[in-house]
């Protein structure tokens, strides 16, 4: 895969000579390769099994053990998302597009407003922990969620919205979840559990709309039933992703779930970290990349 991704970043282009006769020489050298390493692999395999039973797993296992480390090594970042670009096509440039407007939203974060942010969000950990393992949903989507809502201070505003979550309509079926599960005949949204509830089932009915895409999801959450919601939406413009759909829309909604996703990998970072990655310094860009976004 390494050497694909590499061939595919040097070797870009519709040139037969430079381009595509060169590249189809480096697929063949690393189907070789790899036919040369099985050829290898396999009378070692059976020479260490009849030494002894676990020597040729204990070996897989170191094996696996280094390519898991070099999946992380720096040098071999760029080589894999090519790899990824190769085989995944005009989906995968999509998704590498919206991950790199994640991680430059993230870059933009006031780190020191940030940090106050995760400070006051600890007195609402345990709610949203709660409701995130109810309605399976990662628990860094909701503290984002709320930090884009909020900034985790609970208040009514001019729209409408209260609580937490700025909950304002909520569908019926989500409602209904949300009671069951606080185990009321009604959800008081301002009560910060309840509050917490409402918005994890919102955004969990609308994430089924959307077939699971939390891009949309969260783009879904944030329109609400108005004119149909989002799903109407993209229905009147033949849009089929967030792609597609981000020219119809006026600015806020265009950048909700990116700015949602950003805080939500905020939270994640600080959670294994220990604290927030100033994404420009050193290597910092590759660990935030190899930590993750949290629900892509």
């Amino acid at each position: 895969m390494v050497l694909l991704g590499y061939a595919a970043e040097y070797l870009t282009g519709t040139s037969f000579w430079y381009h595509l006769l060169p590249f189809a020489l480096a697929t063949l050298a690393a189907f070789l390769a790899g036919a040369l390493l099985l050829r290898v692999w396999w009378p070692l395999r059976n020479t260490l099994a009849r030494q002894h039973i676990v020597l040729a797993p204990l070996l897989a296992l170191v094996l696996a053990t280094c390519i898991a480390y070099l999946h992380h090594a720096q040098y071999f970042v760029r080589p894999l998302a090519q790899f990824r670009i190769l085989v995944g096509g005009k989906e995968e440039i999509r998704t590498i597009t919206l991950r790199h407007q994640i991680f430059a939203a993230y870059r933009r974060l006031d780190a020191g407003e940030m940090n106050k942010m995760l400070v006051r969000a600890e007195v609402y950990a345990a709610d949203i922990e709660e409701a995130a393992r109810i309605f399976r949903l990662d628990p860094d989507i909701l503290h984002g969620l709320a930090a884009a809502e909020s900034s985790f201070y609970p208040r009514p505003s001019a729209d409408g919205g209260q609580g937490l979550f700025q909950i304002t309509k909520i569908p019926v079926q989500a409602r209904d979840q949300a009671q069951k599960h606080l185990g009321s005949d009604s959800a008081d949204m301002a009560v910060h559990r309840h509050n917490t509830f409402a918005a994890a089932a919102t955004l969990r009915y609308y994430l089924a709309q959307m077939n699971g895409n939390m891009v949309l999801g969260l783009l879904a959450y944030n329109i609400g039933p108005a004119n149909g919601g989002l799903r109407d939406i993209m229905q009147r413009y033949s849009a089929a992703d967030f792609t597609t759909i981000q020219p119809y829309l006026q600015e806020k909604p265009r950048n909700y779930p990116i700015r949602v996703l950003a805080y939500a990998l905020a939270f994640r970072i600080n959670r294994v970290e220990k604290r927030l990655l100033p994404y420009e310094e050193g290597i910092n860009a590759v660990r935030v990349q190899h930590i993750g976004i949290p629900g892509l």
